[in-house]
């Protein structure tokens, strides 16, 4: 069953906003996860204590971008953030992405009880 895709904060319209063959491999992507599959760049985001907050990174010849989502919930996939990385050396998250994403999880949670409070 395709789940559908829940957008929190500007995430959708960042994605907009990328290279046209690099949103096309995150949708891809997302696509997968909508069906609970996973694409062979999505893995587990390190710092969230678990596989449910996951990051897909994809590459052109001159940057690398990313995108993070949720599978914590049943019924829909949450998409956190989407964004190009700046950093030229190091693959850790830089910490004012990392906390935009704790913030926008506790936003996507707040609103799957709304929408199971509204069932």
């Amino acid at each position: 069953m395709e789940k559908p895709i829940g957008w929190i904060g500007s995430s959708k319209k960042d994605l907009m906003e990328l290279p046209d063959e690099i949103r096309k491999m995150i949708g891809y992507s997302l696509h997968l996860a909508q069906f609970e599959k996973d694409d062979i760049d999505s893995k587990p985001l390190k710092g969230f204590g678990s596989a449910k907050v996951r990051e897909i990174v994809k590459n052109d010849t001159n940057s690398t971008y990313r995108s993070v989502y949720t599978i914590e919930f049943k019924e829909i996939v949450y998409v956190l953030h989407v964004f190009k990385k700046k950093s030229k050396t190091g693959k850790e998250t830089p910490k004012h992405d990392i906390d935009l994403i704790k913030s926008r999880l506790k936003e996507a949670k707040r609103m799957y009880k709304e929408r199971e409070n509204e069932k």
